[in-house]
């Protein structure tokens, strides 16, 4: 039995509920809006905030084989995921291009999703690992090199493994794209600097990094759900069967993520952690690099998913779910 209490502790949290009102901002047409530099602002800092505090954890902590272990498996899942996602979503009838695309959202991380999840635990006083913050960085770019090399195949009707050994220029190319876009770029570094000055930086930055995140983690979610709602608008297909894999995804990936928890013995916050960015869709990274690799894809159809969808999915019933999940394996 999963315990009621999480999840209507997580509905009822001010993040939540303000994602919420923006989406109901939507729907009763109110002229609610911010300004899109403001939008990208609330965004950037929220990066720059988590990266820096992971890597202060990271600092303490120090990196062993418990902390590389789940990196390493991180990089492999976000691999992994577009090989078995876009055959279920040929199945669902998607055309290739736009299950090729999907798929490397769905493989690809959604940070506001992993941050909602780090205000879920330290709403309940629960310790978390700073090291799965450097696995949401290094699982942005696995699983678009993946989704675009399975496009390349599929396209052209040639093998998949011929493609990757025949193409090493375009995947050094897409690897260092997505290295040094601006959201991994901004995170990576940030990890960097927190791990470099550790406490003493934290410290002197502590008004900033921290004393501002709630309130702006709340302004970005209100920003959210304003335009999560209007991508719902602007699905094309079948509503019906975008909802479905849009919900059936997040589950099976952090089901697969559940199996790597137990294996890895890993504690039951950073499992729960982990098998978030295995479950997360990403809406912002990843969609802009399938309209540049795959401009034919749909992106009326993969972006409302993984932003209309899957990410209220996550936040809402995914987080209470995993959380639970995680205990059963951990104990």
């Amino acid at each position: 039995m999963i315990n009621a209490a999480p999840l209507l502790d997580n509905l009822l949290s001010p993040p939540i509920l303000f994602f919420f009102l923006g989406m109901l901002a939507t729907l009763v047409r109110s002229d609610l809006e911010f300004p899109r530099e403001l939008a990208k602002l609330f965004s950037l800092y929220l990066l720059w905030a988590i990266g820096f505090k992971g890597g202060v954890a990271i600092r303490a902590s120090g990196l062993t084989a418990e902390t590389l272990q789940p990196l390493v498996m991180a990089v492999i899942l976000s691999a992994v995921i577009p090989l078995y996602v876009v055959p279920l979503l040929k199945l669902a009838r998607f055309q290739t291009a736009d299950a090729c695309a999907a798929a490397g959202t769905f493989g690809s991380v959604s940070v506001v999703t992993f941050i909602t999840a780090q205000k879920f635990l330290e709403s309940q006083n629960i310790e978390f690992g700073g090291h799965l913050v450097a696995a949401l960085a290094l699982m942005e770019a696995p699983a678009i090199i993946t989704a675009v090399m399975l496009y390349r195949a599929m396209d052209s009707g040639s093998s998949a493994q011929s493609l990757f050994r025949g193409r090493r220029r375009e995947l050094a190319h897409l690897l260092h794209e997505a290295a040094v876009s601006g959201p991994v770029f901004l995170l990576l570094g940030s990890i960097a600097v927190g791990a470099m000055t550790g406490d003493k930086g934290w410290q002197a930055l502590q008004p900033f990094s921290q004393d501002l995140f709630d309130g702006v983690l709340v302004l970005f979610l209100l920003d959210s759900g304003i335009t999560a709602s209007r991508q719902l608008r602007q699905i094309t297909g079948s509503k019906r069967v975008a909802t479905l894999v849009s919900c059936l995804i997040p589950l099976i990936n952090a089901a697969i993520a559940l199996v790597v928890v137990w294996a890895l013995d890993m504690p039951r916050a950073d499992g729960f952690l982990f098998m978030i960015l295995s479950a997360s869709a990403s809406y912002i990274a990843a969609p802009a690099a399938m309209k540049l690799a795959i401009p034919n894809a749909n992106s009326g159809l993969y972006v409302p998913m993984a932003l209309g969808l899957t990410f209220p999915f996550n936040i809402t019933v995914g987080i209470p779910l995993y959380y639970a999940a995680a205990g059963w394996v951990t104990g």
